[in-house]
């Protein structure tokens, strides 16, 4: 932890939903004082050169915090390490990964969630909170040790993508996580429905010939989970809704007084079925992109506030697992370093603001976590990104830090850089 001054800054404070000219001091580690006037009278005894940084007139705003970010330690270092995916967050303006359990072999023992905390804490430059499997091995036949591996330091539990069918089973999970206070987090899907599924049903599946999923899959996996709940009362968390079908539900759960929050990827918000063309697999992700209608749909519902969380979804998948025909390509895009770019693009076409962005990067998933992140305010972490909004870029996927390269956005006209990441005040990245 150290300190530091930040003057000649625009403050995003997504709680106050406002943009305000300033100064930021951080005194070990924390935000110590928010200044009005751009440029205060600090002593240089107090605080020297290189602890003072000139905003220029460019943004600070709270760091990222990632809910389901994939680092394939255990088992796959090849793909992603805690080392190449601490610095590709840095680098990204994401302070805190909370990384998913799907890893090989699964992290659904206190034991193997140990070793993550340690190797997170040895390599990576960023704060790293690990999610820890719902069912042993997430097969989902029989639930972990809930209370052994929040112990250990698990922030909510989830089996990813490997949708839990037996409904016996998963309602046993939530009822001892509703006894724990534990946050469960879904992937809402109907396995059956979506077996096997490449692209979204419709004309463009038919045309390409590839298998279709319906998105009536998503609605009924999460009509299914929001009945849990109401059963169970436990804390739920939807990792990804994509698509307009399942809007009207996840608001009759809020309104319904459910404990209830839902995410959306990047990748959903900024592109459609449509971008995947001629069978570019760089573009097959999990689930697959929906129609044009579905993406503004889910745009408004982040916008309102009826999706609360915007994530990567990071995903590496090495050059052999894309380089194959469109059905056998393995689902996924690397996504830390390219978050903060690819999610201004609605900021620059006007159709979200930039407080209402940073609520749903930083505020909304620190608040669901039970993390002081995510805010601009006296006492907090100081955990920053000072980014130029403006600044335009071309994407080449071989300059990203992450060890995979599977970005959809190789080549893409980006507008927005990050210039500096701070965690605890100290800088962690700073752009060349």
């Amino acid at each position: 932890m150290t300190d530091l001054l930040i003057t000649n800054a625009r403050i995003i404070d997504p709680e106050g939903d406002i943009i305000r000219p300033g100064a930021l001091l951080v005194r070990n580690g924390v935000i110590a004082e928010i200044f009005d006037t751009p440029t205060p009278e600090v002593s240089r005894d107090l605080l020297p050169d290189h602890l003072r940084r000139d905003a220029n007139n460019r943004f600070v705003a709270p760091g990222i915090v990632d809910i389901g970010v994939k680092v394939c330690e255990p088992g796959e270092r090849h793909k992603e390490s805690f080392g190449s995916a601490g610095i590709a967050a840095a680098a990204g303006g994401v302070t805190t990964i909370v990384t998913r359990p799907d890893t090989l072999p699964a992290i659904d023992t206190p034991e193997v969630l140990e070793f993550i905390r340690r190797r997170a804490n040895e390599a990576a430059p960023v704060k790293v909170l690990p999610m820890a499997a719902l069912t042993k091995g997430r097969e989902g036949r029989e639930m972990t040790e809930i209370g052994f591996l929040m112990d250990a330091g698990a922030v909510a539990f989830t089996d990813c993508d490997h949708v839990v069918a037996d409904t016996r089973v998963l309602s046993r999970a939530m009822t001892y996580a509703r006894s724990l206070g534990a946050l469960v987090i879904s992937h809402p899907q109907d396995p059956g429905l979506s077996r096997g599924g490449a692209v979204t049903s419709g004309k463009f599946a038919t045309l390409r010939g590839l298998p279709g999923v319906t998105a009536m899959a998503e609605r009924m996996g999460l009509d299914r989970d929001i009945a849990l709940v109401e059963m169970t009362g436990v804390r739920y968390h939807a990792d990804q809704i994509t698509t307009s079908r399942a809007l009207p539900a996840l608001e009759r759960a809020k309104a319904n007084g459910f404990d209830v929050t839902a995410g959306t990827s990047m990748h959903h918000l900024t592109l459609n079925e449509l971008d995947v063309s001629d069978y570019r697999t760089f573009f097959k992700v999990k689930p697959p992109l929906r129609a044009e209608e579905d993406r503004q749909a889910i745009i408004e519902a982040v916008r309102s506030g009826l999706i609360d969380v915007i994530c990567s979804m990071h995903t590496p998948q090495d050059e052999e697992s894309k380089r194959l025909p469109y059905e056998e390509a393995a689902s996924g895009a690397v996504g830390l370093e390219t978050l903060m770019p690819v999610m201004l693009r609605l900021y620059h076409s006007g159709d979200l603001t930039l407080p209402g962005l940073f609520r749903a990067m930083s505020l909304n998933p620190s608040r669901r976590l039970g993390l002081d992140t995510g805010r601009i305010a006296k006492g907090a972490p100081a955990d920053l990104v000072l980014f130029d909004a403006d600044k335009p870029m071309i994407l080449d996927r071989f300059k990203l830090n992450s060890k995979s390269k599977n970005t959809p956005f190789d080549g893409a006209r980006l507008q927005g850089r990050v210039l500096e990441t701070f965690v605890d005040g100290l800088s962690v990245y700073r752009s060349q």
